[in-house]
C-alpha cells in the first residue's frame, strides 16, 4: 500500500520538528565547544533557547547523545563540502590544491569544529567510536583522495608513491594547528597565525606544499638528488 502524501498540518509540524532540533543543534555545538562535554550543561541551553530540558531529551534522549549528533553535525559539514569537488573536470593538480584550499577555509570559518575535535581526542574519540555515521565517515574523503591521486598519476602530474590518508592528515595538520595552536604559538613567537596580512600567504601555502609533494618538487632540495 503506497503512503499517503503528508497533510499540510503534518507538513508544518515537521517543519517545526526540523527547526526545533536544528536550533538545539547550533546552541549544543556552541556550549559544548566552549565548556567541552563533562563542563556543558543541557539546563543552560535550554534556558539559552527559551525551552526546556525535557524537550531537548525528547528530542536527543540525553546528553551524551546530544553530544554525538553535534559531532555528526560537525563532521558533516566538511565531508559535504569536500563533496563538491568535481573529481571529474579538474587537472589533478588544480583538483588537489581546491581541496586544500576548501579545508583551510572550512577550518578558518568554523573554530567550533576545531574546538570540538580537541575535546572529543581529550576524551579519545570515546564518543565519536559510539556513532557509526562518524565511523565511517572517514570514506568519503579517502575515496576522494584516491581518486585524485589516481588521476595524478596517470596524467604522470604526480609522481609521489602517496597514501590517500597521509594526504588528508598533510592538509589537515596544516589547517587545524593554524586554529587550535593560535594562542600558544602567538605567545610563544609573538605572531597571530590568524592575522589578515597572513592568510592568503598561509592558504596558498598549504595547496603548494602538497602540490609539491605529489609532484616530486620537494626531491631538488634532497642530497644527491640531480
Amino acid at each position: 500500500m503506497s503512503s499517503q502524501p503528508a497533510t499540510p498540518a503534518t507538513g508544518e509540524r515537521q517543519r517545526d520538528a526540523d527547526r526545533t532540533r536544528a536550533e538545539i543543534l547550533e546552541i549544543a555545538q556552541r556550549e559544548f565547544a566552549r565548556h567541552g562535554f563533562a563542563g556543558a550543561r543541557v539546563d543552560d541551553m535550554a534556558a539559552l533557547m527559551r525551552t526546556t530540558k525535557r524537550m531537548i531529551y525528547y528530542y536527543f534522549g540525553g546528553k551524551e547523545n546530544l553530544y554525538v549528533a553535534v559531532l555528526e553535525k560537525a563532521y558533516g559539514e566538511v565531508r559535504s563540502l569536500e563533496s563538491t569537488i568535481d573529481v571529474q573536470h579538474l587537472a589533478p593538480v588544480e583538483a588537489i590544491r581546491t581541496l586544500a584550499e576548501l579545508t583551510f577555509d572550512h577550518h578558518e570559518a568554523h573554530p567550533d569544529f576545531i574546538k570540538l575535535v580537541s575535546i572529543e581526542n581529550i576524551h579519545q574519540a570515546e564518543h565519536l567510536r559510539k556513532s557509526e555515521a562518524l565511523v565511517n565517515l572517514g570514506a568519503p574523503v579517502a575515496e576522494l583522495i584516491s581518486q585524485i591521486l589516481t588521476a595524478g598519476r596517470a596524467s604522470g602530474d604526480f609522481v609521489a608513491e602517496a597514501d590517500a590518508i597521509d594526504v588528508h592528515m598533510m592538509i589537515s595538520s596544516f589547517c587545524f594547528f593554524r586554529i587550535a595552536n593560535q594562542h600558544t604559538f602567538g605567545a610563544l613567537f609573538g605572531r597571530d597565525m590568524t592575522a589578515p596580512e597572513h592568510r592568503e600567504r598561509h592558504r596558498r601555502m598549504i595547496g603548494e606544499m602538497v602540490v609539491a609533494y605529489l609532484t616530486g618538487a620537494p626531491s631538488a632540495a634532497r642530497p644527491g638528488a640531480r
